[in-house]
């Protein structure tokens, strides 16, 4: 798969409790991305973060919960993303979602290329 130099990230910020259709939301996200031929999802979960209501999730062991935060990110085209955010917008019912561009320096799998050098980014 061949993923532009020029692309976007898109960066979905949801909580580990949250749902669609019974499953969990971070789930039903990359398996509906893999079902749309993105390039790849991962899911990040975070030590301690708050949201829009500013109430405050953490690890603590003196404050255990059980809705840390969960971040998703996907690159691609641009065209691509497009068109995944009505799927995703079907999908969420809160959560935040980012967009931004991005440089692709390179993209392969078990290949044993030298590692990435500047000098062959252009």
């Amino acid at each position: 798969m061949h993923i532009p130099q020029d692309s976007v990230l898109l960066r979905i910020f949801i909580g580990e409790s949250d749902r669609y259709q019974h499953h969990p939301l971070h789930e039903a996200i990359v398996l509906k991305a893999r079902e749309h031929h993105l390039a790849g999802a991962t899911v990040l979960r975070g030590a301690m973060g708050f949201g829009k209501s500013s109430r405050l999730h953490t690890t603590n062991l003196f404050r255990i919960s059980d809705d840390l935060p969960l971040i998703i990110e996907i690159v691609d085209s641009e065209e691509k993303i497009n068109a995944f955010l009505p799927v995703l917008d079907l999908m969420m019912s809160g959560g935040l979602v980012t967009i931004e561009k991005a440089s692709v320096i390179y993209y392969r799998t078990g290949t044993t290329q030298p590692p990435f050098s500047p000098d062959r980014a252009t």
